[in-house]
């Protein structure tokens, strides 16, 4: 019996513990299970177990990271590729210009008539390019006062009175007049030698006939004795109104050869007057010069 007794005893299932001892075996648990998921990543292809770990570890400062869009030193992603530059419309530009330059030699030469109205697409066929350069060209003069827009039609040539080149020929004397007799006082001589070449260009250009190239060397002569002021705005200001004094009247006469050739002249006797310091001469001169350039 005694036998039996201890055997039903060997055999009996104990009570579950209580309190902290029962914990011991879920916890136990739990590590055998973390233990088995650490196992499961570092078997994945390509990684370790320290790889593993880290992610497990440093996974929210990562996460912030990405977030904010963070990159570090060590980054190997690819590098942006470079932008792709804006075309700049160059050629559309220049050609624009180059259609402006032979508008406004043809109007000096007398090809374009005042009082006559020329078409965009016409104008093109015959400078041979498309009609938007010459547009914008023409919209150019419009604002220079050289033509004016007729709508649906073009460009009419502005018909200029004697009276429009006159107060022209007065307000470029007021402007250029006390300018010349200051840089008389202050130029040196050596500096004023050097314009030689470009009031000889214009005695060239008149002893030619040549109305178109003595208007541009013309140009050329008073924005080089004007530049030495260091005033750009009066620069400006100056080559816009003696543009403006070119365009030819309403009924534009024939090519004057001896009125150009003594104008030409003017340009270096000016020069003399300005080397010498000589004042009443120089200011006598320049209003000689804009009154006979109303042609």
């Amino acid at each position: 019996m005694e036998q039996g007794a201890a055997r039903e005893r060997a055999t009996e299932r104990p009570y579950p513990p209580s309190g902290d001892s029962a914990r011991v075996p879920e916890q136990a648990r739990s590590v055998e299970q973390a233990r088995s998921v650490e196992q499961a990543r570092s078997a994945e292809p390509g990684r370790s177990a320290e790889q593993a770990r880290g992610e497990h570890t440093h996974g929210e400062r990562r996460h912030g990271e990405h977030t904010h869009g963070e990159r570090t030193h060590g980054d190997s992603a690819a590098p942006r590729p470079a932008p792709v530059p804006v075309p700049r419309p160059v050629q559309r530009h220049s050609v624009r210009d180059q259609i402006l330059e032979a508008l406004r030699t043809a109007l000096v030469g007398g090809e374009l008539v005042p009082g006559e109205v020329y078409s965009g697409p016409a104008l093109a066929e015959r400078f041979g390019v498309s009609a938007t350069p010459v547009r914008e060209a023409m919209q150019r003069l419009a604002v220079e006062g050289a033509v004016e827009v007729v709508p649906n039609r073009g460009f009419r040539v502005t018909e200029r009175t004697p009276r429009e080149l006159a107060e022209l020929a007065e307000v470029r004397a007021l402007i250029e007049v006390p300018v010349m007799l200051r840089l008389a006082r202050t130029v040196p001589a050596a500096r004023w030698a050097e314009l030689r070449p470009l009031a000889e260009a214009t005695g060239a250009a008149a002893a030619r006939g040549d109305r178109a190239h003595y208007a541009e060397t013309d140009r050329a002569f008073h924005r080089a004795v004007l530049a030495l002021a260091g005033n750009e705005q009066l620069l400006a200001i100056a080559d816009d109104l003696h543009r403006r004094s070119q365009w030819p009247l309403i009924s534009a006469p024939a090519l004057r050869h001896g009125e150009l050739v003594a104008d030409a002249a003017e340009h270096t006797a000016l020069l003399d007057a300005l080397i010498a310091q000589d004042l009443p001469v120089v200011q006598s001169l320049v209003r000689e010069h804009f009154a006979g350039s109303e042609y």
